[in-house]
């Protein structure tokens, strides 16, 4: 594969020659018009119509129960780690091939992460490897799921829909009921993704959705905690805003909580990104197709949504042949500004986190080496 055709054909989908992005917002709705009017409202903190529609806007959309808003993604996970019962001490399985938000919001609960491995089909946990790993290490007590020689609980699983391409939910479920661990998706990603037919994140007793500038849609930062029903939904935003019991005056808060809630500002924005949301998906999607036509004769594999599911190709992914090659790509796109990049680094490497618990890895080894994202902004294609 030749870069100088990979960069002719990106920017031959992108009509132009200047700097293409990973993924550019896009505003060409009604996003100027609700700003403006929270401005003129002067409801541009945590109070104003726009969080409430926007948080209707997302439950609807996904099929949850509630969709509480948060500040942003990692906020959003932390909420829903702490709203599933995650303690200090605690241990929690996730994916070392995530990004660090994930890791980072076990981190501030004070719990572990217990690092297993992905799928190369949807590059996301494995339930297989879940299981594996908690049938050598784990075992079932009065106290709960116990890992045989710490002895700490293992307290829940965080899948993290990668890319936007949905895990094997059913079967994680099935493991994760038989082990007694709360499943909280990490979402993230996966706006727009749905697992045989159900959107990701309800599946899990938590989840949490990500808004930043980068995602299919944004806030500008934000996040959504989306809650399996009305009781938890209540409990939760009660929480994400400082536990403060309603009273005309008085302030009085019944337990810790979080000062997490999303601006009415930049909730106009997500209302009106909403509103075009469908006609993003299906840009998104037609690139994908063009992406997987041009890479179909290659010794590259592009990265299509898993038969069971049907993804938001957030971002469009490729794995290369070898480590070399995925170097020269990335080194000759970005040199001629077609921002292409590697996926991040395994969580264990980094120093926070590199005494963690883990199995084995080796499929999140090979996809760390030879994978790159492509442009993936939404694009009109004739």
């Amino acid at each position: 594969m030749k870069s100088k055709l990979l960069v002719e054909f990106i920017r031959d989908q992108y009509q132009t020659k200047e700097f293409i992005p990973l993924h550019a917002p896009t505003f060409n709705g009604n996003e100027k018009n609700y700003v403006m009017e929270t401005l003129d409202s002067t409801f541009v903190s945590s109070v104003g119509k726009y969080v409430d529609k926007f948080e209707h806007q997302i439950a609807r959309y996904t099929g949850t129960s509630r969709a509480i808003a948060t500040v942003n993604g990692t906020a959003a996970l932390h909420t829903a780690l702490y709203m599933a019962g995650v303690q200090y001490g605690d241990l929690v399985i996730t994916q070392a091939l995530t990004f660090v938000a994930t890791c980072n919001a076990l981190y501030h609960m004070g719990a572990e992460p217990i690092f297993v491995d992905v799928s190369p089909i949807s590059l996301g946990l494995c339930p297989k490897a879940v299981e594996n790993y908690l049938s050598e290490h784990a075992e079932l007590t009065e106290q709960g799921c116990i890992h045989k020689t710490t002895r700490q609980i293992i307290r829940a699983v965080v899948p993290m829909h990668t890319f936007g391409h949905p895990i094997q939910l059913d079967e994680l479920v099935v493991v994760c009921s038989k082990w007694q661990l709360a499943l909280v998706e990490d979402a993230a990603e996966s706006l727009g993704s749905f697992y045989k037919g159900k959107h990701t994140g309800t599946l899990g007793e938590f989840a949490a959705v990500s808004f930043n500038g980068n995602k299919i849609i944004t806030t500008g930062g934000g996040g959504m905690v989306l809650c399996r029903n009305e009781e938890s939904g209540q409990h939760t935003k009660h929480v994400t805003t400082t536990s403060k019991v309603p009273h005309p005056y008085e302030f009085f808060h019944d337990e810790p909580g979080f000062n997490y809630r999303m601006p009415n500002l930049n909730a106009a924005l997500g209302c009106a990104q909403m509103e075009v949301l469908p006609e993003y998906l299906a840009q998104k999607r037609q690139l994908a197709e063009r992406y997987k036509e041009f890479f179909g004769n290659s010794d590259i594999t592009f990265m299509v949504e898993p038969d069971y599911a049907q993804s938001n190709y957030w971002l469009n992914a490729i794995v290369c042949r070898d480590t070399k090659q995925r170097n020269e790509l990335l080194e000759q796109t970005n040199a001629v500004g077609v921002m292409t990049r590697p996926i991040w680094k395994l969580m264990h490497r980094l120093p926070m986190f590199e005494k963690a618990m883990r199995g084995d890895l080796s499929q999140s080894e090979v996809i760390e080496a030879n994978l790159i994202n492509l442009p993936s902004s939404p694009v009109e294609i004739n």
